[in-house]
C-alpha cells in the first residue's frame, strides 16, 4: 500500500445529522495536517472534538450595511393649513439657512375653521413644526442633531388646550456622500442669483442612487447632506423609532 493510500485509510468519515436534519460529513485526518484529496486538491482538515463542528469562513454572516433614507414631512397629505406664525420677524434673515438656538419663542395661531391643524411633523419654510412627542423621539435618539424653538399657541376664540409644538431644525451637516458609488448630478452653481453661486451642488432626481460613507456618518442617526442641505438623511434606527412611536405626517423614503 502506498503512503498516500495509508493516509486515506487512516482518515475517519463521520456521517450524522445537523440540528436542521441535514446530513453532514467530516473527513478527519488523524494528524490534522493538510492532505491531498484523491482528485489532487489540497485540503486542510480540522479535527472535530465532541459536539463541535467546523464552520466555513465563507458561510459566516457578513456585517449588514446601514440603510439610509430621506426623511421629512409627508407632502402627500393634502389640505390647507389651519395654522400660521403671527410674527415672522423672529425668524432669521433669508440668507441664514439654519435656525439659531437663540430664536425667541414662535407665536402660532391655530384655527380649525381655516384648515387642518398640525399633527406630528409639518413643513414650515425650511424647517419642521413638530409636536411634543415628535421632539421626544428625535431628542432621545440623537439629541445633538437638532435645534428646537418653543412655540406659543393661541386660538382665535377661547383658550388653547392642545399639545405643545416646536420649530425644529436639523442642524448637523455631514459631507458623507460617496460620490464614486452614487448616481446623481454634481455641478458648480452658475446662477449669480443663487445663494450657492460658485459652490458645488448635488442634484437628485428620479433614478438617483445615494451611497454614504459609514465612517463619515459615524454614530449620527440623522443629518443634512452637504452640498444639498434641503435633504435630510436618517438611518434605520431613526426610521424605526418614528414608526414605533406612531408619528403622523412624517415619512422616510429609501434611497
Amino acid at each position: 500500500m502506498t503512503r498516500r493510500a495509508k493516509h486515506w485509510q487512516n482518515a475517519i468519515i463521520e456521517m450524522n445529522l445537523s440540528p436542521r436534519g441535514l446530513p453532514r460529513a467530516f473527513l478527519l485526518a488523524v494528524d490534522g495536517s493538510p492532505s491531498p484529496c484523491p482528485d489532487g486538491h489540497h485540503v486542510q482538515w480540522d479535527v472535530v472534538m465532541g459536539e463541535e463542528r467546523a464552520v466555513s469562513i465563507a458561510k459566516r454572516p457578513r456585517a449588514r450595511k446601514r440603510r439610509f433614507y430621506e426623511m421629512g414631512p409627508d407632502y402627500g397629505v393634502g389640505g390647507k393649513a389651519g395654522y400660521w406664525l403671527e410674527d415672522e420677524s423672529i425668524l432669521p434673515p433669508y440668507k441664514v439657512f439654519r435656525l439659531p438656538a437663540s430664536t425667541t419663542p414662535a407665536p402660532f395661531v391655530v384655527d380649525r375653521s381655516a384648515g387642518s391643524l398640525p399633527i406630528d411633523l409639518e413643513p414650515y419654510y425650511g424647517w419642521w413644526l413638530v409636536s411634543d412627542r415628535t421632539k421626544a423621539v428625535l431628542e432621545r435618539l440623537d439629541p445633538g442633531a437638532f435645534v428646537f424653538v418653543p412655540c406659543t399657541v393661541r386660538v382665535p376664540h377661547g383658550s388653547y388646550d392642545g399639545p405643545d409644538y416646536w420649530l425644529c431644525d436639523v442642524v448637523r451637516v455631514l459631507d458623507a456622500l460617496d460620490e464614486s458609488q452614487s448616481r446623481l448630478t454634481i455641478r458648480t452653481e452658475d446662477n449669480p442669483r443663487s445663494l450657492q453661486f460658485g459652490k458645488k451642488v448635488y442634484l437628485t432626481m428620479l433614478g438617483s442612487k445615494l451611497v454614504f460613507t459609514e465612517a463619515a456618518v459615524g454614530e449620527a442617526h440623522i443629518f443634512r447632506m452637504a452640498h444639498s442641505e434641503a435633504d435630510v438623511v436618517c438611518d434605520q434606527d431613526m426610521k424605526d423609532a418614528c414608526k414605533s412611536a406612531g408619528l403622523m405626517h412624517s415619512q422616510c423614503r429609501s434611497y
